[in-house]
């Protein structure tokens, strides 16, 4: 599936937002971006990021978290609060792990910390792209509008809400990507190596631990005791696997 998607992405002419005040890094990026065939328009504060997303449908916003006007948490909240979903990387300059959970509770999907290296940007720019197209694809097809009952847990596809015991859980669009991808496969055991690939749709060395916070977050949210969770559950020295007992 990820070959045919990326071959669609090869073609299909991209246009990201490109939100950066550092006018050399906006268009080394805007140059990369180039490579996979995806345009950038850029804005170099918040306020012209958010002018320009009101003017122009994006298929990505790449968002530095510093900005001069707007910071970037305030820019990616006030995109989240729309109607439509666009995928969201995040860039930050800031070592604190505190900035980057911000970010992903707010809404983006993913981050890189500055420095970084441009195949890694185009790799996670294009595992974003492929995960939006698959999501259009399944708004078209009875899969997207599918409900997943386990218990008294219910996930609704096509609205991507989640509700636990009538009661709506708030979560980011990474975390409903990782419980859904468990709640479709129970019992079944996934690696963090296979969690980044099939979830994140990348899977490089090192960045397991980004698998274990959105776990730990993800049990927060959902399990009545995370120090015993009942649904996603911990298999020692492979990974972890959504319960069959609900």
């Amino acid at each position: 599936m990820w070959a045919d998607t990326e071959a669609r992405l090869e073609i299909m002419a991209r246009r990201a937002l490109l939100v950066e005040d550092d006018r050399d890094i906006a268009a080394l990026i805007k140059l990369h971006l180039q490579d996979i065939h995806c345009e950038a328009d850029i804005a170099i504060c918040g306020q012209e990021a958010l002018t320009r997303y009101a003017r122009q449908r994006y298929d990505l916003v790449i968002l530095d978290l510093m900005l001069p006007d707007l910071d970037g948490l305030t820019i990616c909240q006030k995109l989240r609060g729309g109607g439509e979903y666009v995928p969201i990387l995040m860039l930050t300059a800031k070592s604190s792990e505190i900035d980057r959970v911000l970010g992903l509770e707010l809404g983006a999907d993913d981050y890189l910390t500055k420095p970084f290296s441009f195949p890694e940007l185009l790799a996670r720019v294009k595992a974003l792209l492929r995960r939006a197209e698959a999501l259009s694809s399944n708004r078209d097809t009875p899969i997207g509008q599918e409900h997943i009952t386990r218990g008294p847990l219910v996930i609704e596809t096509g609205k991507r809400r989640v509700t636990l015991a009538g009661q709506e859980l708030a979560l980011t669009a990474k975390e409903f990507d990782l419980l859904l991808h468990f709640a479709r496969h129970p019992g079944r055991v996934f690696s963090r190596g296979q969690l980044l690939d099939q979830v994140w749709g990348y899977g490089h060395e090192g960045y397991e631990h980004t698998v274990n916070s959105h776990i730990n977050r993800l049990r927060a949210k959902l399990e009545p005791n995370p120090a015993d969770p009942r649904y996603l559950l911990t298999v020692w020295g492979v990974g972890y696997k959504f319960t069959e007992s609900c």
